[in-house]
């Protein structure tokens, strides 16, 4: 050929054998994720015929890194994340010791340096940001506590890898080094750490100051130029531009320049807009992602090593979640809640990979450490779309009350004609359109800044898991007229539709859903009007356009 095409046969091959993997295993009702990762191992190394960039790859996955997280942050708020600060930064930081620490004690036992064991270890303790952020989209989880809670954790997992990978060389040594030992001094290691702190801090300062003020304002002016293709492309810039300056001028990773892009510009009015014009970017690099994965992935592993990996997808998947799921229960969040939180973190990804790269070039971690890293984060990516699916079932399954969540001294039930779920986004403008007729509204709130809000609002507020019997009949729904069900995530939803159409079969229940797939589930269950947002705005736009004509 007249220039080189490497680019342009990568993405063809990634994204072509991608999609005839992704049919076929849509056809045999799994994941597509395994589809994208068998592809992935088609056009590797390790197989025969077409080979593609490895590298190349790499690097168009790190931009699915980079859209995904500032999709994620356009909907997120600063409020947001410092709500879940007290449970993300303790319940991440446990976590990661735990994970790492089984990690420590397999190295250990397969016969590696403590050096060595202990960057595995911190290799399996880090989620892959694309897997966990693709589940909750998928449900529709992101804007929920518990999204909330695991987006938060996985922040701080990445300041923690941050850290890691910049006090690594430090105390290692230069690369190749192989005698280096503990290459730095304490007051070297210090003088590191400060460093990667202030890099943090100014980063987030300069966000919160600068980036706060110029790129609303630069986005604005784009929108009133009426060019959809300029807005688009402002966009665009905006969330690879800052994710590349932070990771260049303040050392921090790419994905979290992307969060904290999207969470400045999630404050604006076209915030929704933005969100649209990057989805199909997103999805179309989120898929190379999982095609890169699958490219470094040696099969022959699994034939050589088969009790070190699956010692290593134990850690990754019942080791890391039990932890997780433990310390999300004990500081008092409900069982579904922890579940989710357990199960969005049973898998590991990009920055692992990274991790291994580093252990191996400092040669203080084996070559044979990053294969099981490599095989650990292929077999837990493909499970953990059957464990979302398991949690999913146990949540609409699970319909009697947690033994011992029960009161004693339980309040009397509410006579409130009207019973609200949910007051976030949407419930709180339903709460405050009856509050404001004066009319009697009971509210159910499992988060006490939302309760708060709810009962400033005048409302009566129940704080509680609503998909349990004991706080719906304490919200009075066996006298209650109306229920209105505002939650987003739709699993939740059915489980408290069949508990409230048990409760009081008489009751109008009024339900929201994001898919076709959910209003059937939902009218299923029992709800009797159940409101689609896409379907309820062409109504509207339609019912309009008629009153106009006439």
């Amino acid at each position: 050929m007249p220039h080189d095409t490497t680019l342009i046969g990568t993405v063809v091959a990634g994204l072509g054998v991608a999609f005839l993997m992704g049919a076929l295993a849509h056809r045999l009702r799994i994941s597509p994720i395994a589809g994208y990762l068998l592809a992935g191992v088609m056009v590797g190394p390790f197989t025969p015929g077409f080979v593609a960039d490895t590298g190349l790859a790499l690097q168009l996955a790190e931009i699915g890194v980079i859209l995904l997280m500032f999709g994620v942050g356009l909907h997120f708020s600063l409020k947001d994340l410092l709500s879940v600060r007290k449970i993300a930064v303790p319940g991440a930081v446990l976590q990661i010791a735990v994970a790492t620490a089984l990690g420590v004690m397999l190295g250990l036992w397969l016969g590696w340096s403590l050096a060595g064991a202990a960057i595995f270890g911190l290799a399996l303790s880090v989620a892959s940001t694309v897997v966990l952020l693709r589940a909750l989209q998928a449900r529709d989880m992101v804007e929920t506590e518990k999204g909330r809670i695991a987006v938060g954790w996985l922040i701080v997992e990445d300041l923690a890898m941050v850290l890691a990978l910049v006090l690594l060389p430090a105390m290692f040594g230069s690369r190749g080094d192989e005698g280096a030992g503990l290459g730095g001094s304490g007051a070297g290691l210090l003088q590191s750490a400060g460093i990667v702190l202030i890099k943090v801090v100014g980063f987030v300062a300069f966000m919160l100051i600068v980036a706060r003020r110029v790129l609303p304002w630069v986005l604005h002016w784009v929108a009133h130029s009426g060019s959809r293709e300029l807005f688009r492309l402002a966009v665009l810039a905006i969330a690879l531009g800052v994710a590349f300056g932070a990771a260049v001028v303040f050392d921090v990773s790419f994905a979290l320049g992307a969060f904290f892009a999207g969470m400045i510009l999630g404050e604006t009015q076209l915030s929704r807009r933005a969100a649209e014009e990057t989805l199909p970017l997103r999805d179309a690099f989120a898929v190379l992602f999982f095609v890169s994965v699958g490219m470094l992935f040696d099969p022959k592993v699994l034939v050589e090593q088969p009790l070190p990996v699956l010692a290593t997808v134990a850690i990754i998947v019942f080791g890391k979640s039990l932890a997780a799921y433990a310390l999300v229960r004990a500081f008092g969040h409900p069982n579904q809640t922890a579940m989710t939180v357990a199960v969005s973190l049973a898998q590991i990804g990009e920055f692992s990979f990274i991790l291994a790269g580093l252990g191996v070039d400092l040669k203080v971690m084996p070559d044979e450490a990053r294969d099981l890293i490599l095989a650990g984060s292929i077999l837990s990516i493909l499970f953990n779309p059957i464990f979302f699916t398991l949690m999913v079932k146990r949540i609409r399954a699970d319909d009697a009350p947690e033994a011992g969540t029960e009161e004693a001294d339980a309040p009397a039930p509410c006579n409130a004609g009207v019973v609200l779920i949910g007051y976030g986004r949407v419930g709180s403008h339903i709460g405050g359109m009856i509050c404001g007729r004066g009319e009697g509204l009971t509210v159910i709130e499992d988060q006490k800044d939302m309760a708060a809000a709810a009962e400033a609002a005048g409302a009566t507020v129940i704080v509680g898991d609503a998909t349990k019997e004991s706080v719906l009949r304490k919200a009075g729904l066996d006298e209650a007229s109306t229920l209105l069900i505002a939650i987003p995530e739709g699993a939740e939803a059915g489980a408290i539709v069949r508990r409230a159409r048990a409760i009081n079969p008489k009751l109008v229940i009024v339900a929201r859903a994001h898919s076709d797939e959910e209003v059937d589930d939902l009218v299923r269950r029992g709800a009797d009007h159940v409101v689609m947002a896409e379907r309820e705005t062409a109504s509207r736009m339609a019912e309009r356009a008629m009153l106009a004509k006439a």
